[in-house]
């Protein structure tokens, strides 16, 4: 059975609520921004999400956290929802604006023993390369290759953090990328070693066709990790 996180379902042991002020908003293209906070008091494990709202709103959202336990800040990817609640009152925040967090929630993590021993594919689409990016920059000597499902090499988003050659972005409406269709395209065209672990971050209907061609593929479903965004 693949393990899955959902977005939105509170975990075991999570911590509460804190008040955080915003030190900038990134835009990075025209629908999606990084959002930096004071970090605070927040311990979290990389892989984690929490959820985050305009302080006094009683509208919030999950995000999965896309700095690093390392790092003196805590920062978000967020993409703009059209209509949405909070995204687009998240980005027309200003420096010192406050903003509630809660959390940090999840168990979509990566063992340590499993650094230095064990190949990794990170499956996203959109703004599911988040985790990913916190990853990376928390664990700098593993070995990983990225797979970046996006309509538009835009939204590649902070790709040059990756190493080129461990980087695959795979664009489905225009030209641009590493790879011209979608990330399950890519996948039945260049099936991964079967003794890797895999995680996979985005909407729901990618993360379960990767999971029939993976398996189909002759990797174990103990191999699989996921988390879904709604």
């Amino acid at each position: 059975m693949m393990e899955t996180q959902v977005h939105g379902a509170l975990q075991p042991g999570a911590t509460g609520s804190s008040t955080h002020r915003v030190e900038h908003v990134r835009n990075l293209n025209s629908g999606t921004y990084v959002l930096r906070m004071n970090r605070g008091d927040i311990s979290f494990q990389t892989g984690q999400y929490v959820s985050v709202g305009v302080k006094g709103d009683l509208n919030m959202r999950e995000y999965s956290v896309y700095s690093a336990p390392g790092e003196d800040f805590l920062e978000i990817l967020v993409k703009e929802v059209e209509h949405g609640l909070v995204s687009r009152r998240l980005r027309k925040l200003q420096p010192g604006d406050l903003v509630t967090v809660e959390g940090p929630f999840g168990f979509f993590l990566i063992e340590d023993e499993w650094i230095a021993s064990r190949k990794f594919y990170f499956i996203a689409t959109g703004t599911g390369i988040s985790p990913f990016h916190s990853f990376v920059k928390s664990y700098p000597n593993i070995n990983y290759t990225l797979l970046h499902g996006v309509r538009t090499p835009e939204e590649r988003y902070d790709a040059d953090i990756f190493s080129a050659n461990r980087y695959i972005s795979c664009v489905s409406r225009e030209d641009g990328g590493t790879f011209h269709g979608r990330v399950t395209e890519y996948l039945r065209q260049n099936p991964p070693e079967s003794d890797a672990l895999f995680y996979l971050c985005g909407n729901c209907d990618m993360i379960y066709e990767s999971f029939d061609i993976l398996t189909g593929q002759g990797v174990e479903s103990t191999q699989l990790f996921a988390e879904v965004y709604f």
